[in-house]
């Protein structure tokens, strides 16, 4: 069989430079493009390399480990060891990552295309079939796309749930507890009592009214009716003004809690100087959380230990 070096080459540097592109984002570095095609070239000189002298020291593992770290250095520079090892090993997880999908893939297919030795596409099947370039060329994209896009959201949801905290609302000589998420964009404060305010939804909230109180509470809102409050609730609910984000006047029915508990890591956060602002909806699809917290509020608690 032939073997045309300056396709496999092309082909390599094409893998090589969309490698380094998926661990830059994930490492979150920040590299000019030049670099980042430097270190593609470096990368896929291992292809000449390997197959003139197939024998060298660079086939060992060692030898292919300190070209990684050559290839990491040239792509991202030396700034120091513990950053060195950290872009190493995402480039190392992405490659095992980015190949174990080509290979799931590839293998689910049954029927990939490949080519033959005449240089010509036909299918082929069976677990040892060679798999072609024009499968790496689209399926790699597709991976690439798949694992940045998991991981993404992996680290938002990370984020999130380092910032969920279990909350206790004591109100009306009821309790209820539920999920809570400090939101550092939350800055809602009522202008007159400029105590902070926290959102809690309605599938939570209706737990302290009866049916026929909250559709009432509901209607006098939408209708912005205060007249149309329930009478046993008209010494409990104020209103409070807010400008929303994109810059119109608006207005939450909030009510006054005797206390709230925060369960925060080791400690346990009460806070009495606040407002519950009411949502009549739910605050997330996937109702992870029922609670939208002030972080001003971890400010202005008295903490205990738990």
């Amino acid at each position: 069989m032939t073997i045309y070096l300056d396709m496999v080459w092309i082909l390599n540097f094409l893998l090589d430079l969309m490698l380094l592109l998926l661990t830059q984002a994930l490492c979150r570095e920040y590299t000019p493009k030049r670099r980042l095609v430097l270190g593609a070239i470096v990368a896929s000189l291992i292809v000449p390399i390997t197959l003139y002298f197939p024998n060298t020291y660079i086939s060992t593992v060692l030898g292919k480990i300190l070209y990684s770290i050559l290839i990491i250095i040239v792509t991202f520079r030396y700034i120091s060891v513990n950053r060195l090892v950290k872009q190493l090993l995402v480039f190392y997880f992405v490659s095992f990552s980015i190949g174990g999908g080509l290979f799931a893939v590839h293998y689910l297919l049954q029927n990939p295309v490949a080519l033959s030795a005449a240089g010509v596409l036909s299918y082929s099947s069976g677990y040892g079939d060679p798999i072609s370039w024009i499968f790496v060329v689209i399926g790699f994209p597709f991976v690439y796309w798949f694992t940045k896009s998991r991981m993404d959201k992996h680290a938002i949801e990370k984020i999130r749930y380092n910032q969920l905290y279990e909350v206790t609302i004591h109100f009306h000589n009821k309790n209820f507890s539920t999920t809570g998420f400090i939101d550092s964009g939350n800055q809602l404060i009522d202008p007159l009592t400029r105590k902070p305010v926290i959102i809690c939804d309605e599938p939570f909230l209706k737990q302290w009214f009866d049916h026929e109180e909250w559709n009432r509470l509901k209607r006098a809102y939408e209708e912005f009716d205060i007249d149309s409050i329930p009478l046993e609730w008209q010494n409990y609910i104020q209103v409070v003004p807010f400008h929303g984000v994109e810059g119109k006047s608006n207005f939450l029915f909030t009510i006054k809690p005797d206390k709230i508990s925060i369960s925060y890591g080791a400690q346990h956060i009460v806070a009495t100087k606040l407002l519950i602002g009411i949502q009549f909806s739910e605050l997330t699809a996937d109702r992870r959380y029922h609670c939208l917290l002030h972080p001003q509020i971890i400010q202005l608690a008295t903490i205990h230990s738990a």
